[in-house]
């Protein structure tokens, strides 16, 4: 992807009104720039889709639907909402869309209100083994307000173990079951998923924040035929602003809008809606198909090489873009490899063991994928990973000015 960094006249004005939050802004900028982004979540949007989101649309209300809006002036916003809808069924080949959620988990919100009701009970992943927090954290709103029985991975394989899904399905009849991780780096099976759910009466919810840009990429299974609601980000691997969609059934659309304004959110964020259309315009291009496949290669390479490094992957690999694995072979656990990695500029997350109390690591493949990076540069990654374990502040160092060396090749935003 080419891009190209902030207008200067823009930081002009900044530096010029409130120097301490440019310095922050060109802080955060350098950051990106000389350290490799592998958190398994984050990306790099497009020029337009940042100065869509420094629009004039930042400045209006429009509560409310097209049409149906609780301000006056709302032409133009509706205008940008009617188009990212539209992109998004077209896109997932789905009855309605909805691009009003704050984030992925504002979705998640709104997908439950829709469809149950408190003390309701919900199958969903554990939280030890890949699930959301809202998928039943007792931290959380969904573990507050509904019954969360969990389903897990079986330990040998690391694979969702389907049978256990079924027998608690038919065991506690849930008004819900949810398919979908945070760290699964294998596609569900959604057509199982909707069987099961099919068998016990269930609403079919997919949590698809991770893998709807490989959705829209055709990289990915698409859960949209199997489920009744579809949650999803706009960010991570499909490249747009940080924020929430939902996808649903046309029997569905009216209880999922109601469920989003008024009943969990008020106005909706415009600037960051019609940002979301830019993306979704640029999801429906053969460049991006491209990318999404280069995305789930890269992340198969740079599995491959740190399996040979000595990691311990779970599920023996991976299919899309996200990588999980255990850093224990190497005599560290995940808190610590993170911040290891960290202080040599590989920026990534901690996950979940499935079993035991251990923590590994989360990566991702998106962003370094935008900037154009290819599969001899995942191999070599793999090996900047092994010598910042050592935690010797030699190779430390050395392992931070390779980082710097290869992230000058491949700048995010143009030189």
């Amino acid at each position: 992807m080419s891009v190209s960094a902030p207008p200067e006249e823009v930081l002009d004005v900044l530096r010029r009104q409130d120097p301490q939050i440019a310095d922050v802004l060109l802080g955060e900028a350098r950051r990106q720039a000389e350290t490799l982004q592998l958190i398994a979540a984050e990306n790099f949007t497009s020029p337009a889709v940042l100065a869509t989101l420094g629009s004039p649309l930042a400045n209006k209300y429009a509560e409310g639907y097209p049409g149906a809006r609780h301000h006056g002036g709302c032409e133009y916003a509706d205008a940008a909402e009617r188009i990212a809808v539209e992109r998004a069924t077209a896109l997932f080949g789905a009855d309605h869309a909805n691009l009003q959620p704050h984030s992925g988990s504002s979705a998640v919100l709104a997908a439950y209100a829709a469809l149950l009701r408190p003390g309701d009970t919900v199958l969903a992943m554990g939280l030890e083994h890949g699930g959301h927090l809202t998928h039943g954290s007792p931290a959380n709103f969904s573990g507050r307000w509904f019954d969360f029985v969990p389903y897990g991975v079986d330990a040998e394989t690391g694979l969702i173990d389907y049978e256990q899904v079924a027998a608690l399905a038919r065991h506690h009849r849930p008004t819900a079951i949810v398919c979908g991780s945070i760290s699964y780096p294998r596609h569900p099976d959604y057509a199982l998923f909707r069987a099961v759910a099919d068998e016990v009466g269930a609403y079919l919810i997919a949590d698809a924040a991770h893998p709807i840009g490989l959705v829209a990429g055709g990289a990915a299974p698409n859960p949209v035929p199997y489920a009744d609601v579809v949650c999803a980000t706009t960010h991570k691997v499909l490249r747009g602003p940080r924020g929430g969609m939902l996808l649903c059934r046309a029997e569905l659309a009216e209880r999922v809008d109601r469920a989003v304004f008024p009943f969990t959110q008020g106005g909706a964020q415009m600037h960051t809606i019609a940002a979301k259309a830019v993306a979704l315009g640029e999801a429906s291009t053969p460049a991006f198909t491209a990318y999404a496949h280069r995305v789930v290669e890269h992340a198969r390479v740079l599995a491959a090489a740190l399996a040979a490094e000595g990691f311990a992957l779970t599920t023996g690999g991976t299919d899309t873009h996200l990588i999980t694995a255990d850093p224990a072979p190497l005599g560290v656990d995940g808190r610590t490899a993170r911040a290891r990695l960290s202080a040599a500029g590989l920026v990534l997350d901690t996950c979940a063991l499935p079993y035991g109390d251990g923590r590994g690591i989360r990566l991702g493949t998106a962003a370094v994928t935008t900037q154009g990076m290819g599969a001899p540069e995942m191999a070599g990654i793999a090996a900047l990973f092994t010598a910042a374990l050592r935690d010797e502040p030699e190779e430390t160092a050395r392992v931070r000015a390779e980082v710097r060396q290869l992230t000058s090749s491949f700048p995010p935003y143009g030189r």
